[in-house]
Order: structure tokens, then sequence, then C-alpha cells
């Protein structure tokens, strides 16, 4: 239907004490007080998911400025900006009594990151607040009334509150400043050599391991002066912090100094984050990969043999398949499915990848003669010569002192630059480590995945599930995320299934894997999340984040690789 707000004002008035079926009749568009509701989706009873609603502010309403918006990394920023305004105008309308979910309002935009999400757009055009709300009524019974009084007038005020003049322009602008400072800060790490920065007077440590806020009472970062850098932005200055330069990074110290925190944090740079956060000018190489050991996940098509050859009974890992991977051949598939998508920086915690794929020493070297791994160690800096850094946090493997061009020792969270130290230990105690030559080329695998390894039909219907950050649903099969640990927010998770649902008109035996999921990424950039799923839930992944999830599909498929 089209009409007015009066008209659906009267209508909703007109169906309370109906059959909650009677909702139908509010889908459509409604146009007054200077925006249009469109009633996109009505839910099917008041437990059901809420409806999908939208508005449409046009520019005379809005009066957001054009150079509020005029580069996508601004634009990014001043979405999320206006998404959370949006929401707290929410939260603040009257309550709803009802059954199930009645009035609630679901605005989509959580955490500390800033993405791009499609709860929120913004063009020459005006602007488009995408949410869910709840159809208010008593078991089975419209409450008419009430929903004439949330649709009609309370949501429409709770929009107003986004138009520039209510708005704090100030926050706004620094909100979106920041988001396009961090996003030329990525670009100037490549220009300076680095991988990583982190200002001084960052707050790194977080609440607890289940809260994003900062830790109360945590202690500033501060560079030491030997890694100290200056790096220009665009609206703040200049900038002073610890700057990682490219190489072999080891982050090192006593037990709870704080060298997990500074790798979390650097793994998570490679997002912006919203001003106050503390982490906001951390700021990591946009293509960085957090790698792990995950028992028992899928690996499929993978050639594991720059890490993992010559196994018992002749078995081949050329192209290496299997539903329950130990840790030492989940971490290889990581570290190689992340050379596949493309990474220029590996992030690693030795609490999380298993030892016999980071090193052997040498007793185990003298004891064990017949070894199928080649550990990273020997591959390190091969991997440096292919243009990827390397990121180390250990509190136990020595041997890559030996391989390290540069050593922060925590010490009380506090960073100290030991490198000079670290190279007359590893003098003064050699290892007697043998260096070995890796009988194959390190190379990453270019798999070239098959359509229906994307099926998410069941029954003859198509679905999707996304049940939180670490596990969506594809079809009838389960999809474990936890070990991406680069995935920040339940919108990101949701964008994923949808993206590897739409892989499967295009994944024809031609593609990689890598081309399929930066082409996923880079339309639902151009054409709006939105059109990857009609739900204002959706947040924004990476191509790597993207790539994860596929890789981990017990149902992949790949064609036969073919020859470099």
């Amino acid at each position: 239907m089209r009409g007015t707000l009066e008209d659906l004002a009267e209508l909703l008035h007109g169906i309370d004490g109906a059959g909650y079926g009677a909702y139908r009749r509010a889908k459509g568009t409604w146009e007054g007080r200077g925006l249009t509701l469109h009633v996109d989706h009505v839910q099917g009873d008041p437990y059901a998911t809420p409806s999908r609603v939208r508005f449409h502010l046009p520019p005379g309403t809005h009066g957001i400025p054009d150079d509020a918006w005029s580069r996508p990394a601004r634009e990014r920023g001043l979405r999320d900006f206006v998404l959370r305004a949006f929401r707290e105008a929410c939260r603040k309308l009257p309550p709803v009594s009802g059954s199930g979910k009645s009035g609630r309002v679901r605005v989509s935009v959580d955490g500390p990151i800033v993405v791009e999400r499609s709860g929120c757009t913004i063009d020459a055009g005006g602007l488009t607040l995408r949410f869910r709300v709840g159809l208010p009524a008593g078991g089975r019974t419209c409450f008419g009334h009430s929903a004439a009084d949330l649709l009609t007038r309370d949501l429409p005020l709770a929009a107003h509150a986004v138009r520039w003049e209510h708005l704090d322009r100030e926050l706004a602008r620094e909100w979106s400043e920041t988001a396009e400072d961090h996003a030329r800060l990525q670009e100037v790490l490549a220009e300076r050599g680095l991988v990583g920065f982190i200002r001084d007077g960052s707050l790194l440590p977080r609440e607890s391991g289940v809260s994003q806020e900062p830790l109360e009472g945590a202690v500033p970062f501060e560079a030491p002066g030997s890694l100290r850098v200056s790096l220009p932005t665009l609206h703040h200055g200049r900038v002073e912090g610890l700057g990682i330069p490219e190489g072999v990074t080891v982050i090192t110290g006593g037990g709870y100094h704080g060298k997990t925190t500074v790798l979390e944090a650097l793994q998570h740079g490679v997002f912006a984050h919203v001003p106050g956060d503390g982490r906001e000018w951390v700021v990591t190489r946009p293509d960085a990969v957090k790698v792990r050991s995950e028992d028992g996940r899928a690996v499929t098509g993978l050639d594991l043999r720059p890490f993992i050859h010559g196994l018992p009974l002749g078995r081949d890992t050329a192209r290496f398949t299997t539903t329950d991977a130990s840790g030492s051949t989940s971490l290889a598939a990581a570290i190689l499915e992340a050379l596949e998508i493309g990474t220029s920086l590996l992030l690693m915690d030795e609490d999380t990848c298993a030892t016999n794929l980071m090193v052997r020493d040498a007793r185990m070297q003298e004891l064990v003669r017949e070894e199928t791994i080649t550990p990273l160690i020997d591959r390190v800096r091969e991997l440096l010569e292919a243009g990827v850094s390397t990121v180390l946090v250990t509190g136990g493997g020595g041997d890559y002192l030996d391989v390290a061009d540069t050593v922060i020792l925590m010490e009380d969270y506090r960073p100290r630059d030991a490198a000079e130290e670290a190279r007359r230990v590893a003098g003064d105690h050699p290892t007697g480590r043998r260096t070995g030559e890796p009988e194959h080329p390190l190379r990453a695998s270019g798999r070239r995945p098959l359509a229906r390894s994307f099926e998410a039909r069941r029954k003859g219907k198509v679905r999707i599930r996304t049940r939180d950050t670490d596990t969506i649903q594809l079809g009838s099969t389960d999809v474990d995320l936890s070990g991406i640990e680069q995935l920040q927010d339940y919108g990101q998770a949701r964008a994923i299934a949808g993206m590897l649902h739409g892989m499967r008109e295009r994944a024809d035996g031609e593609r990689t894997l890598a081309e399929l999921a930066r082409e996923a990424v880079e339309t639902a950039r151009r054409e709006g999340l939105h059109t990857v799923e009609d739900a204002p839930e959706l947040a924004m992944p990476r191509p790597q984040e993207l790539a994860a999830a596929a890789s981990r599909l017990r149902t992949l498929e790949v064609a036969e690789e073919r020859e470099p």
C-alpha cells in the first residue's frame, strides 16, 4: 500500500483487537513529517523476529552537509555515528507493553568498531535508516492503538533526532575524522615500512574477557624512544607512538605483563574504533591476518607441503583434505589460507599455536630423525622475502630470537626495545638448532571452489542462519567461525553467511576462492550491504574473514589445482 502517515495511523487504529495477521495491511510506503516510512516485512506473530522497516529522510530534511560524508572512510564514520544516535533516540521512546517482542526496537550497531553497516546509508538521494520493530499485541490480538503511536509518532521523532541540527556536530565530526585518520594511517604504514602503530596514551586492556570496555585504571601505552615514530594525519596533526617495522617481530615478557593484550589490539587494529574506546589509535595493515590452531576444523584441497609432507603410509599432502585437522595441520592451513587470500602480516600467539609447527629445538632434532613437519621458524625469513611480516607473541620460544628483527619486551604493560639484548642473549646461549632447508617451495594455493560448495537449500528451502559471531548455518551445514579471531561483530558473521550463499552463483570452478571473496566484498561496498541480504543487521567483513569462513565449510569442494 501507499499513503500518508495519517493513513497508516487510521489503518492501525482500525485493526485494534483484530487477529495479528491484520498487521500485514501495514506493509507499504507511508509519507509524512518530512520523511518516508517503508514497512518492508511484517512478522508473523509477536514472538517472531520483529518486522523489518526503514525511514528515508531526503537531504532537505536531514540537513547533513556533503563534506561530512564526502570520502569513503569519512562517510563510514558518519554513518556509524548517525546509526548510534538513532539507537539512543529509540532507547528513550515510551515503553510499549504486550506479548513477545511487542514494541521492541532493534537498531543493529553494537561494539567498538566502525565499519559499513546495512542499517544506515547516505548519498545524494538522502539518508536511510534500517531497523526492526516488534508490532505490539496481546497474544495474537493486535494492539493497533499502540502500533499507531509507535510507527507514526514515536519512531518518526526518533528519526528526526539524526537531523544535523539535532546531532552533536562536534562529536559527529570527531567520529568521521577519526575513522578517516585511521584509514589514512593504514596508507602511511605501508609508505613508512611499518606494519602496525600504537599511539602513546592508548588504553589497550579490556574490562574482562567478555567486555569491550577499557579497563578502569589501565596503564596508558607509551612507546620506547628507539621505536617511537611520528606519523601525519589528516585531522589530528602528527601522532606519536610505537611503530612496528616490517620484518619478524617478537613480543615477549613475563606472564600477565601485557604481551597478548598488545597482540589483540593489533589484530583488531585492521578496523577503525569509536572515539573513547582506547584503541582508536591502534592501526594495523588492512590485510593483516591472525592465525591459530583449531583442532577439529575442516581443511579442503590445500597444498600443505610447505609445512607438512612425507606422511606415513605415503599419504600425500599436495591436495590435503580432512574434516578433523590436528593443531599443527590447522595452523599450517591457516597460514597458507592467509597467503592465498593475500596478506602482508601474520599475527600469532604461541598460546594458541601448535608448538610442533612453530619450532623444533636441537634436542628434538637429534632425537626425532624422521620429521614430517617443516616448522615456521625455518620459513619465517622466507615469508619476509615474499613480502609477509610476522608478529609473534612468545614467552618460551627463545629460538625465535635468532630470526627476529625487532624484539619488544613487555614489563608491567610497558614496552621496551630489547633487540640488542636479545641478540646478546642469543649469542651467549646458542641453541645448537640446525636450520632446515625446506624441501617444498613456499607458495599459496589457488583453490577454485565448485558451486555446490555453497548450497544453502535444506528440504527445498534456502536456510541461512547466524546464531552468533562464532556460528553460522548454511543449509544443513554449521560453520564454526570461532577461530577467525578478527571478526568483531554479529553483523559481520551475518554478512558472511549471505555472501557465502551468493558465491554459489559465481563459483564456476574457474574463479579462485580469493577472487570470489574479493568480488563479494567489493560488490557489497559498491552496491550496499543490503543487497547481500535485505536486513538491517549486516556489517562489512574483509575478504580475509570471508575466505577464512569459506575454507572452514565442510561442504567445500574445489577443482583440480593447476600447475603454476
